[in-house]
C-alpha cells in the first residue's frame, strides 16, 4: 500500500509563507527562489508566477527572480511580512538550531543582529549574548567561553519555548 499523502494546497501555503518570511530576513538568496517555487508547487501550491518560476533558471536576473516570487505570493494569499517580524522569525529559527545541536554557539555570533531589537524579554536576553564575533565574547559581555555558550543556550531554549513571532512565521 502506497503511504504517500497526496500535496494539498494549504502545505504548498504554508510553505509559501515560511519561504516568504526567510526571504524577507534575507536568509534567500534570490537564486535559491525558483527551487522553492518548484518545492511550493510539489507541496500543493499552485499559481501561474509559481509554475513560471519554478521553470526558471538559478541563473535568471535576480530582480526578475524577486518579481515573479512576489508575484507568486500574491497570487497565493500570502503576504510578505513586516521586515521586523521577519527578523524576530528568524531569530527564533536560530534558536532553535542551536538548541536542537544544530548550530554551534558561535555560529550566532555575527554583526547579522547587532540592529535587531527584541520584543519579549526572551528575544532582548538572546541578542544581548550574541556578539559580533565570537572572539568578541569575552571582551563585550565579559564572560568566559564556557559561561557565554550555557547562558546562550539556556537563552535559545527561553525564545524556543514562546510561541511563534506570527502565523505563517
Amino acid at each position: 500500500m502506497d503511504e504517500r499523502r497526496a500535496a494539498r494546497p494549504e502545505d504548498g501555503a504554508a510553505m509559501l509563507g515560511e519561504a516568504a518570511c526567510r526571504y524577507r530576513s534575507d536568509e534567500v538568496c534570490p537564486e535559491d527562489l525558483p527551487m522553492i517555487a518548484a518545492e511550493a508547487l510539489a507541496a500543493g501550491a499552485d499559481t501561474p508566477s509559481l509554475c513560471e518560476l519554478a521553470g526558471w533558471p538559478r541563473t535568471a536576473d535576480p530582480r526578475d527572480i524577486r518579481d515573479a516570487f512576489e508575484r507568486a505570493l500574491d497570487e497565493a494569499g500570502v503576504s510578505l511580512p513586516d521586515p521586523d517580524v521577519a527578523r524576530r522569525h528568524a531569530l527564533r529559527r536560530t534558536a532553535a538550531r542551536l538548541v536542537a545541536g544544530e548550530l554551534a554557539p558561535g555560529g550566532l555570533a555575527t554583526d547579522a543582529w547587532w540592529e535587531a531589537q527584541g520584543e519579549t524579554e526572551a528575544e532582548r536576553a538572546l541578542l544581548a549574548l550574541i556578539p559580533a564575533c565570537e572572539c568578541c565574547a569575552a571582551y563585550t559581555l565579559g564572560l568566559d567561553q564556557r559561561t557565554w555558550e550555557r547562558r546562550l543556550r539556556e537563552a535559545a531554549h527561553a525564545r524556543t519555548a514562546e510561541p511563534p513571532v506570527a502565523p505563517g512565521c
